[in-house]
């Protein structure tokens, strides 16, 4: 693995993020509610289900971008 390798990886990590969180704090305004709220507070298993998706989609966009 060169170093040219890895910035280009956490470039893309860095931008796949970030453009991932632009978009979840669009949803998440969109929808009315607190989110985190509900998760944890409230024990909402839909709101759970929501917040694994995300931390699952976190992952893929780090795991795609060092493959």
């Amino acid at each position: 693995m060169t170093l040219s390798s890895i910035l280009n990886d956490l470039v893309f990590v860095l931008l796949g993020v970030l453009v991932f969180s632009i978009a979840l704090v669009i949803v998440g305004r969109a929808m009315p509610g607190n989110l985190w709220k509900q998760a944890l507070e409230e024990r909402n298993p839909h709101a759970a289900i929501l917040l694994a998706g995300i931390a699952l989609a976190l992952g893929w966009i780090v795991a795609a971008a060092v493959h």
